[in-house]
């Protein structure tokens, strides 16, 4: 059985009635909308609002993923099959067949090598944590874009699965970006391999990975590389001719107690030219690692009190409502005036705190995590040297075995297989050299980039934020500025009053689809007597009835003319 999301919309179609929605006129809290960016339908008949009150529209920043539009993740679909449930997406990789790759304006390079190669693959999430991990074997050193993290709970709720959706998404364009990864055989054999080769590419890397483990296995600090009492090939534990087929009986200790046996090279490891030029910056990794989280956790802190700053304006404008209500006459509709303003209010400061959240603590999070991703490929360089320098002393420890076998006679069988064994971890030193160095200078290229980008997105947030703020304030001043006079001159304020609650119905996004009954449509008398038609509050009793004329006047009651008072 398999459930399909609308990506577009996860908690169902588009008029769809939500549960405990507030009915038409109501009011609602900031916390409860739905978001700036979904507007309601005007109608035709519906008084235009008043543009000086409206909450400013924010335009979404353009990230530099979005330009590899034509590589998306969508349609997820949960399947369940007993025990075994899970999320699969749909992974299509289309380019524009209008858009010539040739052209030198088009900086995408995976475009320029795959012009018109389309696929469409289903994927789940450990297909993408596969690709993850086998990105950072393939090119040790890269910065790979971070991978959205395993949650354990509520992992099939509609709002997770299409929050996931999307950053997986983000992931793939940045991978499909990256000048060091954008041609890895992994993740061509992710995009274009069907269900039966995808497979066969997962099983083959495991391999592969399982016969380099074994070989690093081997190169121990030359503790477990003792010879054994037979004294040939065969009484051997590692160190003979066949030394590289032996399989482990205990891979998990094995594997366990290499990771510990590296700690102890960190005294000796090989040296290199840039080995302070590295040193310097990991320094620098760990101190913008500490800044960030202190920025990232300021940020979410700064959008958590503009919530509470939206929520503190409605409850601020309810008051005055029901403290207008209970006024009544001029007075009463000046204060419901105030209060509606202040509704107002809180709707543009809860835009701000979504705005916010997108524009400052979104992206500051995302920049931490690719801190984190630089903290990795500098990791992956520092293995790259351990594994170096454990095959060296491997060789001395091989040469030094073979001299003495050189010098003892008798010994030419086990000194041919020792001369084996050196030759083997000969070889296997070349090539880690040469794995060492190129990851050096792949993490020196990506530490370079990562300084570029980072000076131009910290640019385009700061100013983005500033911009935001700026817009903001400007509004709220003129909603502030425009409530004086009202106030101090008069007017027409029952006019006013009704235009803010059609603006503040206006903001309500989450009944656009569901047109007023007509139970709900205004009396032709309210029409003609807009006096007649006040703010409603879902959760404010409504004024009880007067009983008569007499209950409007004054509580003090005065006694007729009396005789002979003179009065």
């Amino acid at each position: 059985m398999a459930t399909v999301l609308d990506p577009m919309n996860p908690m169902g179609g588009a008029g769809a009635v939500v549960a405990n929605a507030p009915l038409p006129g109501a009011r609602m809290a900031p916390s409860d909308a739905v978001g700036p960016t979904q507007q309601p339908t005007v109608g035709t008949d519906a008084p235009p609002p008043s543009m000086s009150n409206a909450v400013p529209s924010y335009i979404p920043r353009r990230s530099p993923e979005d330009a590899v539009d034509y590589v998306t993740v969508s349609d997820p679909v949960i399947h369940a099959d007993g025990m075994n449930k899970y999320t699969s997406y749909r992974v299509d990789c289309r380019p524009d067949p209008q858009e010539n790759p040739s052209s030198t304006t088009t900086t995408d390079i995976f475009l320029q090598n795959n012009p018109g190669q389309y696929s469409s693959v289903l994927r789940r999430y450990s297909d993408f944590l596969w690709l993850y991990e086998r990105l950072h074997k393939e090119r040790a050193g890269a910065i790979v874009p971070p991978l959205p993290e395993k949650q354990a709970v509520a992992r099939f709720s509609p709002e997770f699965v299409e929050d996931r959706r999307r950053a997986l998404e983000k992931f793939l364009r940045r991978v499909v970006l990256h000048p060091e990864l954008w041609d890895s055989t992994c993740l061509v054999a992710f995009l274009r391999a069907d269900d039966v080769s995808f497979q066969h590419a997962k099983n083959t890397s495991k391999a592969e990975d399982n016969a380099k483990q074994n070989v690093s296995n081997l190169g121990g600090d030359g503790s477990g590389m003792m010879m054994g009492t037979g004294g040939g090939s065969s009484g051997m534990m590692m160190g003979g001719a066949g030394a590289f087929n032996i399989a482990p009986k205990n891979a998990a200790g094995i594997k366990k107690w290499f990771s510990e046996a590296k700690t102890t090279f960190s005294g000796d490891l090989v040296s290199s030219p840039d080995d302070d030029l590295f040193d310097e910056i990991e320094r620098y990794v760990e101190a913008l690692n500490v800044q960030m989280k202190r920025v990232s956790n300021q940020a979410a802190g700064l959008t958590r009190k503009s919530r509470e700053v939206a929520n503190g304006l409605f409850e601020f404008g309810l008051a005055f409502h029901q403290l207008g209500q209970s006024e009544g006459e001029e007075l009463g509709t000046k204060l419901q005036l105030m209060g509606g303003t202040a509704d107002t209010l809180s709707g543009m400061a809860a835009t701000r705190a979504d705005a916010e959240l997108r524009r400052l603590e979104e992206p500051f999070k995302d920049y931490l995590k690719t801190v984190h991703a630089v903290k990795l490929a500098l990791g992956r360089r520092h293995d790259k040297r351990v594994s170096y320098t454990a095959l060296l002393h491997e060789i001395q420890t091989r040469e030094v075995s073979l001299h003495r076998a050189r010098m003892t006679p008798g010994s030419e069988g086990r000194a041919y297989s020792t001369e084996m064994s050196l030759q083997r971890y000969q070889a296997a030193a070349n090539v880690a050299q040469e794995e060492y160095a190129e990851c050096s200078q792949r993490v020196l290229r990506e530490v370079d980039r990562f300084k570029r980008e980072k000076a131009e997105e910290m640019k385009v947030v700061v100013l983005d934020f500033i911009t935001l703020q700026i817009e903001v304030e400007r509004a709220m001043e003129k909603v502030w500025g425009e409530l004086v006079p009202k106030l101090e001159e008069g007017g027409d304020v029952q006019g006013d009053v009704q235009e803010q609650q059609y603006q503040h119905q206006q903001m309500q996004p989450t009944m656009a689809n569901i047109p007023p009954s007509s139970s709900q449509q205004p009396s032709p008398a309210m029409m003609m007597n807009p006096s007649s038609s006040r703010p409603t509050y879902s959760n404010v009793p409504a004024a009880a009835a007067p009983a008569s004329d007499q209950s409007m006047s004054s509580s003090i009651q005065y006694r007729p003319d009396l005789p002979g008072m003179g009065l």
